[in-house]
C-alpha cells in the first residue's frame, strides 16, 4: 500500500491521477503537486466526484526549486514520486528523491533548457547514488519512450534469440480542428520535431537533417499516413541494452497542415529557444509561441480518431529469420469519455501509472537508475491489458523500407 507524489497537472498527470486511483489496491494516498494549485484542485475535486478510497491532497510546488521540492516530499512522505512536468526538471526532482529517500518515475529524459538536446546521460549518471540509498529510479515510463522498450524487452524474452532491427512507428491519426496545435507540451513537442533526425546502425548513429526521411505506412485503425524519421530518446538507451542490435529507427506520422505551419513558424524565427529583446525585455520565441497555442489539454473534447503506436522486430528465432509488430490502437474519444484527456495523454499517463505500481509492488523494484526494457516485461504488458492499453501482435507486418 503506497502514497505516491505526482509533479504535474496537465493532461499525462491527469490521466495518471486517474488511473492510480482505479489502482486503489496499490495507492492508498495521492498527492498532486504543481506550480498553479489550482488545477490540481480542480483534478483533485474530479476524482472526487467519481467516488474513491484514495484520500487525495493538493500542493503548490516549484519543480525548478531544490528546498521546495524537498520540503513537499518531507511533509507528504510519499513513497515514489511520478514526475509528469516538464523534463527540464528531471535532475532536480531526483535529487530531492535522494535528499530524502524515496523512488522515483518519470516519462522523458532530461533536455537543458537552452539546448535542444536528447540524451540519458545526465540520468544515468546517477546510478551509483540511487543504488547506494537503495532507492529505485525508473527512466521513461511513458509510451515511447515506455511501452515501446517494454514491447522490445518482451519480443526479445518471449519471440526471439536475438533482435537485429527496430522500427518505432508513432501514429496519431487525431484531428483536433484547429489550423495548428500539439497534442502534448508545444515547448517540448517542436524542439523535438524541429531538431535534426537521427538513427542507429551498426554500432554508431547517423544523423540527418529534419524530416530528411519520409515514409508511408498503411496503420489499422488510421489508414494510410506519412511518416519522419526523427531522434528519440529510446533509440539511445536500446542500442545500449538490446544485444544484438544493429539498426534501430523512429517515425512519427504528420499531417502537411501541421509541417506547413511549423515551416513558417520557423521561418520567421518563432520556433527559436534563443532569447531575443521584445519591448526592453529578453523573450524566448519558443516559449511565447507555447503561450498562445492551445492547451494540449484541452484538445481532449475535439479531437477524434485514433493512435497507433508500436514496433516492428527483424531477428532470429530458432536459428530461422523472423518478422514482428507489437502495437496498440487507442481511440481518442473513448479516452476522453474514460478521463478527459486525449489518447497522447493516456497513452502517457497510464504506463506512468503501471510503472510506479511495479515498483510499489516489488516487481520492479531494484536499486539504482534504470531504463524499461532493463527490467521484468511481463508484468508491464499483463496491466497494459488491464488498464486500458491492449496490445496486438502481428505475426506477419510490412516492413518500412
Amino acid at each position: 500500500m503506497a502514497k505516491a507524489l505526482i509533479i504535474g497537472a496537465g493532461g499525462v498527470a491527469q490521466v495518471a491521477a486517474h488511473k492510480c486511483v482505479q489502482h486503489g489496491g496499490v495507492f492508498t494516498d495521492l498527492c498532486i503537486a504543481s506550480r498553479t494549485k489550482a488545477r490540481c484542485d480542480e483534478l483533485k475535486a474530479k476524482l472526487d466526484a467519481k467516488g474513491t478510497d484514495v484520500r487525495i491532497s493538493t500542493a503548490e510546488v516549484d519543480a525548478d526549486s531544490l528546498p521546495e521540492l524537498v520540503a513537499l516530499i518531507r511533509r507528504y512522505e510519499p513513497e515514489i514520486v511520478i514526475h509528469l512536468a516538464l523534463p527540464y526538471q528531471d535532475l532536480t526532482i531526483m535529487d530531492a528523491c535522494l535528499e530524502t529517500g524515496v523512488h522515483y518515475i518519470d516519462t522523458a529524459n532530461y533536455e537543458p533548457k537552452d539546448e535542444a538536446r536528447f540524451e540519458y546521460k545526465w540520468q544515468w549518471a546517477y546510478q551509483d547514488r540511487f543504488r547506494e540509498k537503495g532507492l529505485t529510479a525508473i527512466l521513461g515510463s511513458g509510451f515511447d519512450p515506455g511501452v515501446t522498450g517494454v514491447f522490445s524487452a518482451y519480443a526479445l524474452k518471449h519471440e526471439f534469440d536475438e533482435i537485429n532491427t527496430i522500427d518505432i512507428l508513432d501514429c496519431n491519426g487525431g484531428d483536433h480542428g484547429y489550423p495548428f496545435a500539439t497534442n502534448f507540451n508545444p515547448e517540448i513537442n517542436i524542439r523535438e520535431v524541429t531538431a535534426n533526425g537521427r538513427y542507429y546502425e551498426n554500432g554508431a548513429f547517423v544523423e540527418t537533417e529534419p524530416m530528411e526521411i519520409k515514409r508511408r505506412y498503411d496503420f489499422e485503425g488510421v489508414g494510410e499516413r506519412d511518416m519522419y524519421l526523427l531522434y528519440h530518446e529510446e533509440l539511445e538507451s536500446l542500442a545500449k541494452h538490446i544485444p544484438g542490435i544493429r539498426r534501430i529507427r523512429f517515425f512519427m506520422t504528420f499531417g502537411e497542415s501541421y509541417l506547413t505551419h511549423l515551416r513558417c513558424l520557423q521561418n520567421v524565427g518563432m520556433t527559436s529557444i534563443e532569447p531575443v529583446m521584445f519591448q526592453g525585455m529578453p523573450i524566448i520565441p519558443l516559449q511565447f509561441l507555447k503561450a498562445v497555442l492551445p492547451d494540449p489539454a484541452s484538445l481532449g473534447p475535439r479531437t477524434v480518431g485514433k493512435t497507433n503506436i508500436g514496433c516492428i522486430f527483424a531477428g532470429k528465432k530458432d536459428g530461422c529469420d523472423k518478422v514482428l509488430r507489437i502495437y496498440n490502437i487507442c481511440d481518442h474519444q473513448e479516452a476522453y469519455r474514460e478521463v478527459g484527456a486525449q489518447a497522447v495523454s493516456y497513452t502517457t499517463g497510464v504506463p506512468a501509472m503501471i510503472g510506479a505500481s511495479l515498483v510499489m509492488e516489488g516487481e520492479w523494484k531494484k536499486a539504482g537508475v534504470w531504463n524499461v526494457e532493463q527490467l521484468n516485461p511481463d508484468p508491464f504488458m499483463d496491466k497494459l491489458n488491464r488498464y486500458g492499453l491492449p496490445w496486438i501482435i502481428d505475426r506477419d507486418p510490412v516492413l518500412v523500407p
